[in-house]
């Protein structure tokens, strides 16, 4: 059966990192994992978000952590801002872990007590 990593999150961003988003996202593409993204149906005004929803395997972990790696690395939009998000990875043996995207990187920490009742 495998062991599994429930990763819940989203990403904030500007109409142009979001392209730059969308274009990683689907030169990451595997017809099965990939399917976790996702936007809102309609932008409502300035800030765009996108989500990352799955239950993936332990062996997925390195393909979604790349994209989101090469995600945090999109050049900052005209005001200096940067993509930015945060994730909740929860492995079925290892707990949960907080993964930030923050500076033009992915930072991963240990996951918060508070988060644990997800677990549940």
């Amino acid at each position: 059966m495998g062991v599994y990593v429930s990763v819940r999150g989203w990403l904030e961003c500007d109409d142009k990192q979001l392209a730059a988003i969308q274009q990683i996202i689907s030169s990451h593409e595997d017809e099965h994992y990939s399917h976790g993204w996702g936007a809102p149906r309609q932008h409502i005004n300035w800030t765009h978000y996108v989500f990352y929803g799955a239950d993936i395997r332990q062996s997925a972990v390195d393909w979604l952590v790349g994209q989101i790696r090469e995600i945090a690395r999109i050049p900052a939009d005209a005001d200096g801002d940067r993509v930015r998000g945060l994730f909740l990875a929860s492995h079925e043996i290892e707990g949960t872990a907080e993964w930030q995207v923050r500076e033009g990187r992915l930072v991963i920490l240990p996951g918060d007590v508070r988060h644990r009742y997800l677990d549940d």
